[in-house]
């Protein structure tokens, strides 16, 4: 027990070290454009690059995680995020693409080593509640960084502010060092016996993992869209200031990892397929409703369905770690769930720029609509796949 316990802490304090770095810059994003003479929109973009890089690594990873350890990693994604902080405070556009670049080499791998090193100490009947605490950190982190960055800005400039982050980064990835003898010390017994290819040919064709990998696609659409465009639609469509909206974006952060880790506690006594099913119904309903805000929507009714969207939207990704992690063959827990997070990294690619798309040629009515279409599909597509299990 006491090595589960270090275990979920080391990957949770790892996560939120990692989340808050990427999301710096969009923190950081209207300083940084000021003195690059950029426009800040080119945050979504920056966005995309940093997680279609994530992907890719993510397939990576699962080789180098049984052969030098998952936190030997974990160090590797800390050092990129270190380094792509550094790059970024040179303040040359150049290289804040490179920085972007970078921060998709820590983004990566740290999701199937965190998924290697839980599996082996973690009873299978923890597993919901045990991944949905780790990838708390992620809201967390990001939360960690909407306060610190702007705090950093007023001692210092961005420069200043992402140097200092990046010693932090550097300084996580040490202090991994006396934990990995221990966590990494189950190694040699779990290396894979297929190519990270057979592994996504083996989601692909599995019953369940097919329905959960594209179910991961889908609902990180939902969640990036709401992530990076609430605040902006709630501004242009429904008449709040800035800080409201921010405000009601942080809420409904808090509400989505409680809600996370409710998601986790109940996986680890009903099926897992079907919590996340009629969470996609949950997330259909909000996003729906938030569709169909408007300015004259009372900021009491705003609060309601946003906080609510928010619950159900940014639940889900533990407990789809954890059946991804249950119903991986022995030894293949990284590769599967290297699977699983490259689709899901891959909705952040695609969703965003094409919500965009949708929003800036019809409305965002018209975009988010089409986010709720797609969900409530996979959701009914999920709740059947339960039955059938």
């Amino acid at each position: 027990m006491k090595n589960a316990v270090v275990a979920v802490c080391t990957m949770f304090v790892v996560q939120v070290m990692v989340s808050t770095s990427v999301l710096s810059l969009g923190v950081m994003m209207p300083a940084v454009a000021a003195d690059l003479a950029i426009d800040p929109k080119l945050v979504g973009v920056f966005t995309a690059m940093t997680y279609a890089v994530a992907a890719l690594t993510s397939l990576a990873a699962a080789g180098p995680i049984v052969r030098l350890g998952a936190v030997r990693v974990c160090q590797f994604a800390l050092l990129m995020a270190a380094v792509g902080l550094a790059v970024n405070a040179t303040a040359m556009v150049v290289a804040t693409v490179a920085s972007v670049l970078v921060m998709g080499l820590a983004q990566g791998p740290i999701n199937p080593a965190a998924a290697h090193i839980l599996a082996q100490r973690v009873p299978r009947n923890w597993f919901g509640t045990v991944f949905s605490i780790k990838q708390s950190g992620t809201p967390l982190g990001f939360a960690l960084a909407g306060v610190t960055f702007p705090l950093l800005l007023l001692a210092t400039d961005w420069r200043g502010a992402s140097l200092i982050a990046a010693a932090a980064a550097l300084a996580a990835a040490i202090a991994l060092e006396p934990l990995r003898p221990r966590l990494d010390v189950i190694v040699a017994e779990d290396k894979p016996r297929q190519s990270i290819w057979q592994s996504f040919r083996f989601v692909m064709t599995h019953r369940q993992l097919k329905v959960l990998g594209w179910s991961a696609f889908t609902y990180v659409i939902a969640q990036h869209t709401f992530t990076f465009y609430l605040v902006t639609y709630l501004y242009q469509q429904n008449g709040m200031s800035i800080a409201q909206a921010g405000a009601l974006l942080a809420a409904a952060q808090v509400a989505g990892t409680v809600m996370r880790l409710a998601s986790g506690w109940l996986g680890d006594s009903i099926s897992r397929l079907k919590i996340l099913g009629w969470s996609g119904v949950g997330m259909t309903v909000g996003c729906i409703a938030t569709a169909l805000l408007s300015a004259d929507s009372s900021f009491w009714l705003v609060t309601f369905v946003v906080v609510g969207y928010g619950a159900f939207v940014i639940s889900w990704n533990g407990t789809s770690q954890a059946e991804f992690a249950h119903l991986a063959p022995p030894g293949e827990v990284a590769a599967v769930g290297a699977v699983q997070n490259a689709l899901a990294f891959s909705g952040a690619v695609v969703g965003p720029p094409l919500f965009a798309i949708i929003a800036s040629l019809a409305s965002y009515r018209l975009a988010f609509l089409a986010v709720a279409a797609c969900l409530l599909a996979v959701a009914v597509w999920q709740i059947a796949a339960a039955r059938r299990a």
